[in-house]
């Protein structure tokens, strides 16, 4: 399995391991799916990379940065996907069958984000000792442009009018939301979050954030006024990777659960969820017993896809596709 375990985005401490080896990946949907239509999208050759989720007795911790996106005409999925010993942004074509396009050659691509007009990716990328931003031709070539140097940079994501890129940078114990301005290349920060997410008015993002007792919720941040807001928490959960649907009623998000395997303190994994803009209708959308991450929606809304082990015998992980039903 290609696990994508860069310490970046949680702070992913040695723990108690929970056993895995009770879960049954194969299936591909469980009853409390029932309505919803699984499509697998990728295949084993495709080598897509999977989110590293770490188990512990009180719960589970991942890797949430995103390493999915759909291209603006909603025809490719990009995906980061490890082969040769590199991590690597590679491309599929949605509308036929076949194989996917190395769009990078790098040595170790951490996540990524289409520009706005489809044009460019923004990623992130291991060197050394830091980890910093590029950006590059969605299409065409190979050159790349530095965008920040000598940090912990990750989560690119251009703002709506592609004036910025936010981004996350981790410092000592702790991970703030900066931008870049495309412009004059001047830098700035915000607040304490992670996988920052600009809204259409260019004047706040949703990002994650981990509370006193170490869960991560949803938070709105104005990062004009500088007033932020928790959208969501839960007492037993974690919360990471909001991305707004296109027509901005929903956001989704990747949050915890605990699942009864017959062991004394039950598997915990990852599942997807969402809610409106203002926290409202709380919804958990999958329940399989493997790990659904990293989600993006499609162009039109009625998708969404992410990465899941389930339908695999071996546990191997690919991109899944499935419709979203919610008024």
């Amino acid at each position: 399995m290609n696990r994508l375990s860069i310490t970046l985005g949680l702070s992913l401490l040695s723990s108690l391991a929970i056993s895995a080896q009770s879960v049954d990946y194969s299936v591909v949907s469980v009853k409390e799916e029932s309505g919803i239509n699984f499509t697998k999208i990728t295949n084993d050759n495709d080598a897509v990379c999977m989110p590293e989720v770490r188990r512990r007795a009180s719960g589970c911790e991942w890797f949430s940065n995103r390493i999915l996106g759909i291209s603006v005409d909603g025809n490719d999925i990009a995906f980061v996907a490890e082969r040769n010993n590199s991590t690597n942004i590679f491309i599929k074509d949605l509308t036929k069958q076949g194989g996917a396009i190395q769009r990078t050659h790098r040595q170790h691509v951490v996540d990524f984000n289409y520009s706005p007009d489809g044009k460019y990716i923004c990623f992130s990328e291991i060197n050394g000792k830091t980890t910093q931003l590029y950006q590059t031709d969605a299409k065409n070539g190979y050159v790349c442009r530095q965008i920040t140097s000598g940090a912990q940079d990750y989560s690119p994501i251009y703002s709506n009018d592609m004036s910025q890129v936010f981004f996350a940078r981790s410092e000592a114990n702790s991970t703030s939301i900066w931008s870049h301005n495309i412009k004059d290349n001047f830098l700035s920060t915000y607040t304490i979050g992670m996988n920052p997410f600009p809204l259409s008015d260019n004047k706040s993002v949703i990002c994650a954030r981990s509370n006193d007792e170490g869960r991560s919720e949803i938070w709105r941040v104005n990062v004009e006024t500088g007033i932020e807001e928790c959208i969501v928490t839960d007492g037993m959960r974690s919360f990471t990777s909001p991305v707004v649907s296109p027509d901005g009623n929903w956001i989704l998000f990747v949050g915890s659960n605990k699942l009864d395997n017959g062991t004394r303190n039950g598997y915990s994994n990852t599942d997807l969820f969402v809610c409106h803009l203002d926290g409202s209708q709380l919804t958990q959308l999958t329940y399989h017993a493997a790990d659904d991450i990293s989600p993006a929606w499609s162009r039109d809304g009625q998708y969404i896809y992410f990465i899941s082990q389930r339908g695999s015998v071996t546990g191997v992980a690919n991109i899944w596709r499935m419709n979203f039903n919610q008024k």
